[in-house]
């Protein structure tokens, strides 16, 4: 029987109005579990976050071969949210597109129905990698901040910022990091490759911070979180800053955390790391957790995904060490993303697999938020100042006024569409490696799971949920999110 398949994201709309075999599947594919409804994204297909309940196969039909089983009363970590970083790059690119592609673009990410509902953003403070050149906020050697200004940000990043707001129906969770301190309070004086916090300016570069904040929410855009700096042991040819574990902790203890409590920031929460899965646990979580006089001002710990820079696998054993060592603090995916671009993998199927893979382990092991780098590049994979191009879930062609969606962009929406902040994850078990999955129970009391097919073949599995069962076909490279 022909498959047939209703596309829920605009971008698709064309192709679906072009198919006359596209429509709302027939009320018989349904049959055999009427509450629920698969939605898949699959490799050499036209499903794209497809409602597609035709692939629950009638008990005739088809047998399963694995089993998934999601147990409700064992409930885990509360959902906090999935997005991405709104950097200046983003904001650049976004500026050159037309309104009705910026509207479009706006409406793929932070619209829960017409897109895949994002409410979670990242900003940088001052300039990054993915910055035309770069900037701060003040004059260089200015000890006591009185040049502070953020015009460089009202030209495009703020603009950007507020309709992502708006889009997201007003409310967006969004964190602060910064790249590097002014060159001037760097041991090697330069805002680029490393150096260290002269301890000199440890107290002036904390007013940085708090003057950032107030900046921001004078602007009208909340700032929920802070992390303390981006890869705090990388010596970048961009922007970056090296601080050892014990710079880090006495940097919080001393200077950051009472500066945000006595300019009535203290409500701002703290991410320490913000750096690569490895050892986490040894050498910060422990010395900052364990401390309680540091501890009081931090929320949790951030992480990214590049420990694979050198062919090594993923290192999702340290996301769950330190959620058991530290149930009380929270882990949240600060940066990831596909290095290296190149124009002729728009396509590749492999980097959304990637991209499953991470979220699905992240938060098994207990992560809480999940953080992609640049929501949007140009069709070179930039700007960046410094040559270090990358990809992002959605491209533009600046030329064209056109928007390239990858199939990243659809892996991340099987879950940020689905799971809504608040959502308390729940037990999920996979009898076979072979199938990937997560599990969650939204505050409206609806239960999603979503499971990655990452196989050459296709597999049929049961949905077990103490209550009802469902056999459900994935597609061979394929993700599925199952609402019930």
């Amino acid at each position: 029987m022909k498959s047939t398949y209703k596309i829920l994201i605009i971008p698709l709309l064309i192709l679906q109005l072009s198919c006359s075999s596209s429509k709302v599947v027939a009320d018989s594919a349904s049959k055999p579990n009427s509450k629920i409804k698969v939605y898949t994204t699959a490799e050499k297909t036209n499903m794209r976050l497809s409602l597609s309940n035709d692939l629950i196969p009638t008990s005739t039909q088809k047998k399963s071969t694995v089993s998934i089983t999601v147990d409700p009363k064992k409930i885990h970590q509360t959902f906090l949210g999935i997005g991405g970083a709104i950097t200046d790059a983003s904001a650049e690119v976004f500026a050159k597109l037309s309104s009705e592609r910026q509207k479009e673009l706006l409406n793929a990410y932070y619209d829960k129905t017409k897109g895949i509902g994002y409410t979670l953003a990242r900003t940088n403070i001052h300039s990054c990698d993915f910055s035309s050149q770069s900037y701060t906020y003040i004059a260089e050697g200015d000890k006591d901040l009185k040049t502070f200004s953020i015009d460089h940000d009202r030209k495009y990043r703020i603009p950007l910022i507020k309709k992502a707001i708006e889009t997201a129906g007003g409310k967006l969770t969004l964190f602060v990091s910064p790249w590097s301190p002014p060159a001037f309070m760097k041991d090697n004086n330069d805002i680029l490759h490393g150096g260290v916090l002269l301890p000199e300016f440890a107290q002036s570069w904390a007013n940085y911070y708090a003057k950032f904040i107030k900046a921001y929410e004078k602007e009208g855009i909340p700032i929920w979180g802070l992390t303390i700096q981006n890869e705090p042991m990388a010596s970048q040819s961009w922007e970056s800053c090296i601080y050892t574990p014990e710079a880090e902790r006495d940097f919080l203890k001393n200077f950051l955390g009472p500066t945000l409590v006595k300019e009535n920031l203290g409500s701002k929460n703290i991410i320490i790391w913000d750096h690569n899965r490895g050892d986490m646990l040894e050498k910060r979580a422990n010395l900052v957790f364990s401390d309680p006089e540091v501890s009081k001002y931090a929320w949790g710990i951030g992480f990214h995904w590049y420990e694979t820079w050198n062919g090594g696998a993923p290192k999702f054993e340290s996301v769950a060490e330190v959620h058991k060592a530290f149930l009380n603090k929270n882990l949240i995916f600060t940066e990831g993303c596909i290095e290296r671009f190149d124009a002729a993998k728009f396509q590749f199927w492999g980097n959304a697999e990637r991209y499953g893979l991470n979220m699905i382990n992240d938060f098994n092991n207990g992560t809480v938020a999940w953080t992609d780098w640049n929501i949007l590049l140009d069709q070179n994979g930039g700007p960046n100042h410094v040559g270090n191009f990358c990809f992002s879930p959605i491209h533009a062609d600046t030329a064209k006024d056109e928007l390239i969606y990858t199939p990243m962009y659809y892996y991340i929406g099987h879950l940020s569409k689905f799971i809504r902040p608040n959502a308390k994850r729940i037990e999920a078990n996979s009898s076979d490696k072979s199938l990937l999955s997560t599990s969650f129970k939204n505050t409206d009391g609806k239960f999603i799971t979503v499971v990655m097919n990452s196989s050459d073949n296709e597999v049929v599995y049961t949905l077990s949920n103490n209550t009802t069962k469902t056999t459900i076909t994935i597609p061979a490279h394929a993700m599925q999110t199952l609402e019930y």
